[in-house]
């Protein structure tokens, strides 16, 4: 018996999940995407729901992994699922598209049609047109998309959500695979507007351990050149040393405490005075957690380009503060869930 993973949200609320399959059906052909097989629309309890079916993954996430693997990944391993994650945003940024949410919980491992396996990237409910105007929400604001954790400088400071923010997010993850913790560090009392502050506004990046070897250290130094004008493209990575087909391990370093399974998956975490939406993808009949939604769509008012102001700057972060926040934690189990906006469950064929 082959298992299908759907995808539902109420018809009337359904219009990312639309996008989502629209942008999975354009990238039907990249073997490093996970795969739509189609979508319908049934009636539950009098309600009218829109679903998507897509390609199951039993093996879970690179989060999942990392937790089974004690916490982070050998350099071999590294590379090969840089190289993999590369491809797809190469398809994805080649078909005019940006993903918005590149994180370890949405790549997923998947059986390749010759029987391999390998990474693919999933969960496309924030992804974007390249290039298309700010959405905006009905008070006139636009959004702010992404995980915390993740998210590049210009995104948090201008709102920018382009290719070169992908690009950004793939060095967090992949420094994510060789610490077994988040790229960014982070004390258990600060709260996530300081973080924020730390990433748009400051003039630090994540901090490199000096174990990776030399092309490692230079593969996230490209990823993450502030200006996202000068900092590498997807086609540019896939040429540099560290995803050659030939890989040099790391040496076992000391067991760290697993890969969180929320941006925020910390002791004590202070969070923001905000509203939280907990919308959780699952399933009743798989133990396996699914690309998970901890992801920040936060609102925000229109600024000129005073993006170095420092008045511009605490202005920013508090609108960011005070916005809609939504789907920052995550389940361990899945759950059908129909009163969120989407919930996602298995069916075989």
């Amino acid at each position: 018996m082959e298992w299908t993973r759907v995808k539902s949200a109420f018809a009337s609320k359904s219009s990312s999940l639309r996008m989502e399959k629209e942008i999975l059906t354009h990238l039907r052909g990249c073997p490093q995407i996970l795969h739509c097989f189609g979508d319908d629309l049934t009636v539950e309890n009098g309600n009218q729901i829109y679903n998507i079916f897509l390609e199951y993954a039993p093996t879970g996430s690179l989060a999942d992994l990392l937790k089974i693997s004690g916490g982070l990944f050998v350099e071999s391993d590294v590379r090969r699922y840089a190289r993999s994650i590369l491809r797809g945003l190469r398809c994805i940024h080649a078909n005019g598209y940006v993903h918005c949410d590149i994180k370890p919980q949405n790549i997923l491992v998947c059986s390749y049609p010759d029987g391999s396996n390998g990474v693919k990237i999933a969960d496309f409910g924030l992804a974007k047109t390249a290039g298309n105007e700010k959405r905006r929400t009905e008070g006139g604001v636009s959004e702010l998309r992404g995980t915390p954790l993740y998210m590049s400088p210009e995104s948090i400071a201008r709102n920018e959500h382009e290719a070169p923010a992908d690009i950004w997010a793939l060095g967090c993850a992949v420094l994510e695979m060789v610490l077994g913790k988040p790229a960014w560090r982070c004390r258990a009392s600060e709260e996530v507007v300081a973080l924020l502050y730390r990433i748009g506004f400051g003039e630090e990046v994540p901090e490199i351990p000096a174990e990776l070897s030399a092309e490692g250290r230079d593969f996230i130094e490209k990823c993450f050149i502030k200006d996202p004008r000068k900092r590498w493209t997807a086609e540019m990575l896939l040429n540099h040393p560290f995803v050659a087909e030939d890989t040099v391990s790391l040496s076992e370093c000391e067991k760290q405490s697993p890969s969180p399974r929320s941006a925020f998956d910390f002791p004590e975490w202070n969070s923001l005075r905000s509203s939280v939406s907990n919308s959780v993808d699952s399933s009743s009949s798989s133990p396996v957690s699914s690309s998970s939604s901890d992801s920040l769509t936060c609102c925000e008012e229109e600024e000129k380009d005073q993006s170095d102001s420092p008045r511009y700057s605490a202005s920013r972060i508090r609108e960011v503060a005070t916005g809609q926040v939504s789907n920052w934690s995550t389940s361990d189990g899945w759950v059908t869930v129909r009163e969120a906006e989407s919930s996602v469950s298995l069916v075989g064929q």
